[in-house]
């Protein structure tokens, strides 16, 4: 005589909680354990700066900028790291979005922009080659100027300490000294998240 298979209300709903929390269980899994952006890309963070965000700077004036910069290695990559202060009357807004602390990946746009429409104040580099995990130190130091604070239009000027990856090529000067030509690496063209800061500049 074969037993009664026919499920009881109770043991119906109790195969349905279990199904259930295994539903549940799948779901939040995928939802913690999903590495973000900030864990897939290499990125640049600023541990120390002899410079503050928004920190306030006088036009016409020279800054000595020094730090260090940690480069954090997702995949293997040979390049040029920069850090370099940066003028634009073209994106004075993006200092609100180029904050050590922000987002990173709005941050990463923002000085890709930044990097497209500015000009060099000041910088210093270093030769690099990473790979996947490899954590790099970059002690940086050079001096800089502050431009004015308006162009001739009467356009705000952006001020940004900017810490990036490039490709680097060498060039020789006509007087026989060797230069570095730096092209920023795009960074959701190759994955990397740049970092900065923005500085106020204000009249003597």
């Amino acid at each position: 005589m074969s037993a009664d298979t026919t499920p009881t209300p109770a043991r119906a709903w109790r195969r349905a909680a279990i199904l259930m929390l295994a539903t549940a269980s799948t779901t939040l899994s995928g939802c913690l354990w999903e590495p973000r952006i900030e864990d897939q890309w290499t990125r640049v963070d600023i541990e120390s700066a002899s410079v503050t965000p928004l920190q306030t700077v006088t036009y016409g004036s020279s800054l000595a900028l020094n730090g260090r910069a940690n480069i954090t290695y997702r995949r293997i990559l040979t390049g040029v790291v920069v850090a370099e202060l940066r003028a634009s009357t073209a994106v004075p807004a993006a200092g609100l979005l180029v904050h050590p602390d922000a987002e990173r990946v709005p941050m990463a746009a923002a000085i890709d922009q930044i990097l497209q429409s500015s000009v060099s104040m000041g910088r210093d580099t270093r030769l690099v080659t990473g790979w996947d995990h490899l954590i790099q130190p970059f002690d940086f130091s050079f001096s800089a100027s502050v431009p004015a604070a308006f162009d001739s239009t009467g356009a705000p000027t952006g001020l940004f300490l900017l810490c990036y990856l490039g490709s680097g090529t060498e060039i020789q000067l006509p007087g026989g000294a060797d230069s570095l030509v730096v092209t920023p690496l795009n960074s959701s063209q190759y994955q990397i998240l740049p970092v900065g800061m923005a500085l106020t500049v204000t009249g003597p």
